[in-house]
């Protein structure tokens, strides 16, 4: 049996999803985040060292990382589906898009998020408006225009296509589907970029991704 260690509000959605899509079954061992600090529990140190998730255990093997995930999914029990025929242009943007989303999507919208605590975190007066200033620094010269030109450029690519791979759904619109959904609740994704919001959409009306949700728990990301 597929276990699927499941942390409310992250990117173990997807794993769900695909599961879903794939129509195959699994179980899911739910974990909550700490109210505080909002990590993940020790106690998912216990089925992965860093005590992260998304982690799928298939018997006696264990993957981390969403992208592997996916990747072990779809080689083990995909059957070809999901993923675009080997040499195709599409698979090639497949491949890019299963890895942007981590590399490249990820890394501004966490850095929002982090420095945006930085600026309502309670701290001594005196340093308040210093920590604030560093904060607004970073977020307006480096974080905001990177957000920007990211999202320009997801709505470019899904120009003259409905998926991110090309004309057919596949796991790399499961991949990016969490920054994305990150972008619209955090970083200024909305009407002014049509596609991806007809995206955001789309994916939200799948009945594979609506069962994910009623199996996972409270997703706070699936709004569009």
């Amino acid at each position: 049996m597929i276990t699927v260690h499941h942390l409310n509000n992250s990117r173990s959605q997807r794993v769900l999803w695909l599961l879903e899509e794939l129509a195959l079954p699994y179980e899911i061992r739910h974990y909550q985040r700490d109210p505080q600090t909002m990590l993940a529990p020790p106690s998912l140190k216990a089925v992965h060292p860093l005590g992260k998730s998304p982690v799928l255990s298939d018997g006696d093997i264990t993957v981390a990382e969403s992208g592997a995930i996916i990747e072990y999914l779809l080689d083990t029990h995909g059957q070809g589906r999901l993923r675009p025929a080997p040499g195709t242009p599409e698979q090639r943007r497949f491949s890019y898009w299963l890895h942007f989303a981590e590399g490249s999507a990820m890394p501004p919208l966490l850095m929002k998020l982090v420095f945006a605590r930085v600026r309502s975190a309670p701290m001594p007066f005196f340093v308040k408006p210093v920590a604030r200033a560093i904060a607004d620094k970073v977020l307006t010269s480096f974080v905001e225009p990177n957000l920007r030109a990211q999202l320009d450029f997801m709505e470019t690519e899904l120009s003259g296509r409905d998926w991110f791979a090309g004309d057919t759904f596949s796991a790399a619109d499961i991949q990016m589907s969490f920054p994305v959904e990150a972008a619209a609740q955090r970083a200024g994704l909305d009407a002014s970029r049509p596609r991806l919001m007809d995206w955001l959409r789309r994916i939200h009306a799948r009945p594979a991704y609506r069962r994910a949700l009623e199996r996972g728990g409270p997703y706070d990301f699936a709004r569009d």
